[in-house]
């Protein structure tokens, strides 16, 4: 393969011939000079390749425009100018695909609305080619940090007839005909006649499938994409978006914490080693200061309190919040921050949350009123990671699944790996975009996902 242009751009002049291909960011014309700026969204920088202009066609120059494909061949030589080290001497240059006036990408800053609407082009600015090469990292990194600690990567199913969650907020998955659904006697959609002959969903979670699997395989994590059709038409949420979920058999909620604040600090650390100039590109241009953020969180050992002591902490400062607190009540976004930038100064794991907030498969504890949940809450951003101790007693569990108004028959399979040589085991989830805004600094979650979907739209 050809070389990249960021190994083009750590080249010494010499005297082989290079190969650079690219797309035209920017071209500048003297009168016996063109200079073209390619880039390949290997890095943020581009490489200048210098044009004698008695050596090429007007029509050719002409055609040099931005948003163009183009094939340079030449030697790097020294740059004369002050903004590069080296630049590419051109003796060879082929348009691969021509670029019309009308190039949506003109040398401009575009708002990330406008290019939002150019999802299929907006790869190409700075912004985000930076976003998707930390991105590209950040995935790396989850995968190597679990391949490394002796986790086993288990693909979990994407259409599932199994609400992890319990809440309904699901997309149905159907091939019956919608202008004359078959029905019952009684009047119901007969879903006997449907594809899976069931009721069936885009998953919103492969916890529990992954259960199954660390029951066998002791440590495993998954990392794909989930779906949830929440009506909500906010920076922070998605329709579809990737989750890395791993779950540890023989592991209580102690080990669980351990093992996501390694995690975060891995895939942390990673960006800053490896995505230097584009975390630098972020700190000037989107968040100042989201780099020592990084640096913080992964120098600083984490905070832990229950929730019952994070509620006596907020409650002090009640008249600071939109929503003041008690206990009972869903933690906000406002509260956690607070308890990461006043109380804590550095990341919190919030434990022991009331058991009517939260999903039916997390442990009960003792008192029969909290159970052995955790959120980790990181400074400017609030949740990012939540997971619990799993509830591994079969009629324990069977009990909370009646009390919320479950039918354990759907979690047949469920509940019986409760009664096949159950053991403690605790897991967490990551929502991965929701990690790639915290380390980059964009608000909107909408702009670090390739594809966004959300309420009322579903382009490309």
């Amino acid at each position: 393969m050809e070389k990249r242009i960021k190994e083009i751009l750590a080249l010494e002049p010499g005297e082989d011939t290079i190969k650079a291909e690219g797309w035209v960011r920017t071209k500048r014309d003297s009168k016996n000079v063109s200079f073209i700026e390619i880039n390949d969204g290997s890095c943020l920088k581009g490489l200048q390749a210098v044009l004698d202009r008695s050596s090429f066609s007007d029509e050719l120059i002409s055609k040099l425009t931005t948003g163009c494909s183009v094939s340079v061949t030449g030697k790097i030589v020294k740059s004369e100018g002050g903004n590069q080290d080296v630049e590419l001497r051109a003796e060879n240059v082929e348009i691969i695909g021509e670029c019309p006036a009308d190039y949506p990408l003109q040398k401009k800053r575009h708002t990330v609305e406008f290019l939002r609407e150019k999802a299929y082009l907006r790869p190409r600015t700075n912004l985000f080619g930076a976003v998707t090469r930390v991105r590209n990292t950040m995935a790396y990194a989850v995968h190597s940090f679990f391949q490394e600690n002796g986790f086993v990567y288990v693909n979990t199913p994407l259409i599932s007839a199994s609400d992890c969650e319990g809440a309904g907020a699901q997309f149905q998955v159907t091939t019956l005909d919608l202008e004359n659904v078959p029905k019952t006697p009684d009047g119901k959609v007969d879903y006997s006649k449907d594809f899976f002959g069931k009721l069936a969903n885009l998953t919103v979670s492969g916890q529990l499938e992954g259960e199954t699997y660390a029951l066998a395989m002791k440590n495993i994590y998954t990392f794909g994409p989930t779906f949830r059709a929440e009506n909500s038409n906010t920076t922070r949420h998605l329709a579809e978006f990737w989750m890395i979920e791993p779950e540890m058999a023989f592991c209580t909620l102690e080990g669980d914490m351990d093992c996501a604040e390694k995690f975060l600090k891995y895939i942390f650390k990673a960006v800053l080693d490896k995505n230097s100039e584009d975390m630098e590109f972020f700190n000037k241009f989107v968040l100042p200061g989201v780099i020592e953020s990084l640096e913080h969180v992964i120098t600083s050992p984490f905070e832990h309190m229950t929730y019952t002591e994070a509620i006596k902490h907020l409650e002090k400062n009640n008249d600071k919040f939109e929503f003041p607190v008690s206990w009972g009540v869903e933690i906000q976004t406002e509260h956690e921050r607070y308890l990461t930038e006043e109380i804590a100064k550095r990341p919190v794991i919030v434990t022991d949350y009331p058991k009517d907030i939260k999903a039916f498969y997390m442990k009960m504890n003792e008192d029969g009123k909290t159970v052995r949940a955790m959120d980790v809450l990181a400074p400017r951003l609030g949740e990012i990671i939540g997971g619990s101790e799993r509830e591994y007693r079969y009629d324990v569990l069977l009990d909370r699944m009646k009390e919320l108004g479950l039918d354990p028959a759907a979690y047949w399979w469920y509940l019986d790996l409760r009664k096949y040589g159950s053991v403690p085991h605790a897991g967490f989830g990551l929502g991965f975009e929701r990690a790639v805004r915290y380390v980059t600094g964009i608000e909107n979650i909408r702009d670090v996902i390739p594809y966004p979907r959300y309420v009322k739209s579903c382009e490309y």
